[in-house]
């Protein structure tokens, strides 16, 4: 076993004013229904979780398959700051597997578990007090003898006895834990009995000042994050959290909004954390880029509208001062800028405001025609982008459909990529036809399209849903590219998604063409 890191294990610093984030993104995130990750995913998610600073990293529960052992034997290979930490039953096989399976980490943690409450007692678990407090004990007793450090998990605390769990508590520190965690495993609780307990359990546990008291809680009532922080309030120093909130049931406590409440009310709760702030978006969306699992776009923190505004009155309050309307700078969670997005209930001085980032500049009477146009499509279309501006601003239809129209699509998929060609046509009379290959059908239909119509396309995001049920549903394709150092929009809508992503790249292309009339035609292939 290699020897203890001290700057790990400096409890005096944690407890005098620095929450330690511990994250169970790749344990209790990843057991949920949909956010399953191969072994691959889970180390390029743990050495993420390691870059953006999480103190403890929780990468699985080894005794659950040989894969999960495998991952967390990996992992603990291949962080090097961050603790590396295996769950286990207060059972003798969990607990060998998951000391095997952390053999080779430069500082390792096992956490043991065990229900506590009179309900699971009986009948999850069918033992007295007496036999939960011996089980209790000689699980971490023997998980110490395999690790550096141990935390003890009190399963359905928020509905156990105070009294036994104190009892229970009080034994585990004895028995050599350093952490103690009560977690809400159903999230039943609310912030007000979150405190009282967590300072009861300060108060009475025997040893209390030797360790750090840890709180898991679960978003069942919505309160996950709310009574987290009542946990901090009541001297928790320790937060069990997951990235973009995942976990069993309806989720976790969101790791990015803990770390987030505590940076901007920092005067509040006196506490600070590890994280590099900056890096939460990106590691948001790479967790949703590995389960493909897309985060909500009124997600706080991370979400597609979290420092995005479309009402004239925010517009304009944010022209003038950031500060109305804003909490914290975009750039402190890793995300380029503020989104002033064009709708319905935006107003003239955005509207100003963009187009002159595009280059537009109308004087009052055209800003008169332009807004009326603006507000008609506005009320047509959820959002209006950059492309429907410049539509706008130039006279034409941003409706408008062609020049190029799809006439013929065949893709052929194989081990390894995929091929596909296709032929169009133009309202001038040209025909064009082009093949191509590609890492997948859409890859290979997107550069086919490039070819054909001579527009270089960098595909920036792709997004499919299906918009009705059944097996004729149609699905809706979203894609993104940049061309000339700007991004384009196009979507297409088919019972084909690889036609549907045709379909949208077209729409991209003849944006691009009906925006630059003066292009020079590119030599294309006749049929």
């Amino acid at each position: 076993m290699n020897p203890i890191n001290p700057a790990n294990h400096d409890e005096a610093s944690v407890a005098a004013g620095r929450v330690r984030i511990f994250d169970t993104t790749l344990r209790d995130g990843e057991q949920a229904p949909g956010f399953s990750m191969d072994r691959r995913a889970k180390l390029r998610m743990a050495q993420a979780l390691e870059a953006l600073g999480v103190d403890i990293l929780e990468a699985g529960f080894p005794q659950a398959s040989p894969d999960d052992f495998a991952a967390v034997a990996e992992i603990s290979r291949s962080l090097k700051t961050t603790t590396v930490c295996g769950l286990a039953r207060c059972q003798s096989g969990d607990i060998d597997a998951a000391g095997r399976a952390l053999e080779a980490a430069r500082h390792s943690r096992i956490h043991v578990f065990l229900s506590t409450s009179p309900l699971h007692r009986e009948h999850k678990l069918g033992m007295s007090k007496a036999q939960v407090l011996d089980t209790a004990v000689a699980g971490v007793q023997r998980a110490l003898s395999l690790c550096h450090e141990v935390e003890f998990s009190a399963e359905d605390a928020l509905r156990t006895e105070p009294e036994f769990l104190v009892e229970v508590f009080s034994a585990a520190v004895a028995a050599g834990a350093t952490t103690l965690n009560a977690p809400d495993t159903v999230g039943y609780t609310t912030p007000s009995e979150i405190i009282e307990l967590f300072e009861y359990l300060r108060r009475h546990v025997k040893g209390a000042e030797k360790v750090i008291f840890s709180s898991h809680c679960h978003d069942d009532l919505g309160m996950a994050v709310a009574n987290s922080l009542a946990a901090v309030s009541a001297g928790a120093r320790q937060v069990e959290c997951t990235i973009n909130g995942i976990g069993e049931r309806a989720g976790n406590a969101a790791l990015e909004e803990i770390v987030m409440a505590l940076k901007v009310r920092a005067p509040h709760f006196g506490v600070d954390t590890r994280i590099d702030t900056r890096k939460l978006f990106p590691t948001s969306r790479l967790l949703s880029q590995l389960t493909t699992q897309p985060v909500q776009r009124n997600k706080a923190i991370v979400g597609d509208n979290a420092f995005a505004h479309e009402a004239g009155i925010h517009q304009h309050g944010m022209l003038k001062h950031r500060g109305t309307y804003e909490i914290m700078r975009p750039q402190d969670v890793g995300i380029a800028e503020t989104r002033l997005v064009l709708g319905k209930h935006s107003g003239r001085a955005a509207l100003r405001q963009r187009l002159q980032v595009l280059g537009h500049t109308p004087d009052e009477a055209a800003m008169d025609a332009i807004f009326a146009r603006f507000k008609t499509l506005a009320d047509k279309k959820r959002e209006i982008h950059d492309e429907d501006l410049e539509a706008i601003a130039l006279g034409q239809d941003p409706d408008a459909t062609g020049p190029w129209r799809l006439i013929q699509l065949n893709t052929a998929t194989h081990l390894g990529g995929a091929a596909a060609s296709v032929k169009l046509a133009h309202d001038d009379g040209r025909e064009a036809a082009e093949a191509a290959i590609g890492d997948g059908p859409v890859d290979a239909v997107l550069r086919a399209i490039e070819r054909a119509t001579g527009n270089d396309l960098e595909l920036t995001d792709f997004n499919v849903r299906a918009v009705s049920e059944g097996g004729d549903a149609q699905g809706h394709a979203l894609l993104t590219a940049r061309h000339a150092k700007r991004d384009w929009r196009g979507h297409g809508l088919s019972t084909d998604i690889v036609e549907a992503t045709a379909l949208a790249a077209l729409a991209i292309v003849n944006r691009i063409e009906r925006q630059t009339p003066a292009a020079t035609p590119v030599a294309i292939a006749h049929l």
